[in-house]
């Protein structure tokens, strides 16, 4: 009697959350990171009354250095608009690791300030915790007059495919007034009001010890706060719920358990990084005793974006990939029967060396859930995460997301067996003995929840 009670329950959750009324002709994905960077320099330079930029970080590189060229015009035309950006805080006053540590994105913000005396773009920095380790702005969504750019990209070379080199992600781009209109209430009223809250486009900052309390209160805060909206639809009717997260027990990783467990048919996953928290793997093997079919598209080590090249120096990063690859192949030799009887399936990203981003959840072709979550122990417990929950009842927008899926599985291999996978033991020599080294004193699980 209580199996039943349990999937209800998920499914009533679902049916309870508020939504936004969504127009489907105002919903449109774009598929690759070139179109991407195209639409968002149309939006900028087309606004006409606010944008708001929030990203991991916005790098002092050719794509960066692009997108502010382009807020700070607009900005000379359009004096009255509201343009802020918010980055992580400690993200942007370090440098790229082996690089100067005087070279920081906050130094370059503070450049282009001197440059531009009498236009005001301010550049915030966001710490959500005391230590980049232990939690960063990870929230995902550009907002430009009425629309929501949504993507996991932060703003670089890499997520805009400026050169040759690209990193793989989801590109969403939704006109919708009230749900932009409760992204940027969020923002004003859960980051302005607090001092943790820094602008990075100053000569001289703050460091980390004189601003402690204020970090610990806005993280504290953050963990008890939501986008506020009015519900407006009911379960028959196109709509988004736009939904954030911060800490084990937050609504975001509530809405990830329940979309799973409500999984009636199939259930799609796409995650960088194969470090699922326990309880998802739980709930997965749960499905697939239930009958459900999984499908889980990871990027292939090669693909990841801490992978290092052999040819290259290597560091104690360069060996996540490894750990992580450890993980998938473990997963699937333990779970092999329901990859014989096609009921799990498993395929891996890759295209030539570029690198994948992407995350979100499909379930059975009504609900999809896109954002910046890893679905990994770090955006489970550490990170300030979002995401937009979609319900397409009436599959209005099913041919844009069977095309989205369709084109990621292009680069991708089907994995039949667990033995596809390198095992450890062909590792490079310096892999496997960082590898055996951290295993032996189980360093590589305390990586594996940060990392």
């Amino acid at each position: 009697m209580q199996i039943p009670f349990i999937k209800y329950n998920h499914q009533k959750q679902l049916d309870e959350l508020p939504k936004i009324s969504q127009d489907a002709d105002k919903y449109r994905i774009l598929f690759d990171p070139k179109a991407y960077h195209l639409a968002l320099l149309d939006a900028i330079n087309n606004a006409q009354y606010r944008i708001y930029i929030v990203a991991l970080y916005l790098e002092q590189d050719e794509a960066g250095s692009e997108i502010l060229a382009a807020l700070y015009q607009i900005k000379k035309q359009r004096p009255n608009l509201d343009i802020k950006v918010f980055v992580d805080w400690h993200r942007a006053q370090r440098g790229r690791i082996g690089e100067e540590k005087t070279k920081t994105n906050a130094r370059y913000y503070y450049q282009l300030k001197k440059e531009n005396p009498n236009i005001d773009i301010p550049i915030f920095g966001v710490p959500v915790n005391r230590r980049e380790v232990l939690g960063v702005l990870h929230l995902k969504g550009f907002i430009i007059d009425d629309t929501v750019i949504y993507s996991g990209a932060s703003i670089n070379n890499v997520y805009l495919h400026k050169f040759n080199k690209y990193r793989y992600d989801r590109y969403h781009l939704i006109t919708n007034k009230v749900l932009a209109n409760s992204m940027v209430e969020y923002i004003n009223s859960n980051f302005l009001p607090f001092e943790a809250i820094q602008r990075l486009d100053v000569e001289k900052h703050k460091s980390r010890k004189q601003i402690k309390p204020e970090i610990r209160a806005l993280r504290q805060h953050l963990t008890n706060i939501s986008y506020q909206y009015t519900n407006e639809v009911n379960n028959q009717t196109l709509s988004v719920s736009p939904i954030s997260g911060l800490g084990r027990n937050n609504s975001l990783n509530k809405i990830i358990r329940h979309l799973i467990n409500s999984t009636q048919q199939k259930v799609i996953f796409c995650t960088p990084y194969f470090n699922l928290p326990n309880i998802l793997v739980r709930d997965i093997i749960r499905l697939l005793r239930k009958g459900r079919q999984v499908e889980i598209i990871v990027g292939d080590k090669v693909a990841n974006d801490f992978y290092i090249p052999e040819e290259k120096p290597f560091n104690i990063s360069g060996g996540l990939p490894y750990l992580y690859e450890i993980n998938l192949r473990n997963f699937i030799e333990r779970l092999q029967t329901f990859i014989d009887k096609e009921q799990l399936i498993i395929r891996l990203w890759k295209d030539a060396d570029q690198t994948y981003h992407l995350k979100g959840i499909w379930v059975d072709n009504q609900w999809v859930l896109i954002t910046g979550n890893n679905l990994n122990p770090r955006a489970w417990r550490l990170d300030l995460e979002n995401g937009i929950l979609v319900h397409d009842p009436k599959q209005e927008l099913k041919d844009q997301f069977i095309k989205e899926l369709n084109t990621i599985r292009e680069k991708t291999i089907l994995v039949n067996h667990f033995q596809q996978i390198q095992a450890s033991q062909f590792y490079p020599n310096h892999v496997h003995k960082l590898i055996k080294r951290l295993s032996r004193v189980k360093i590589d699980r305390i990586i594996k929840r940060l990392l």
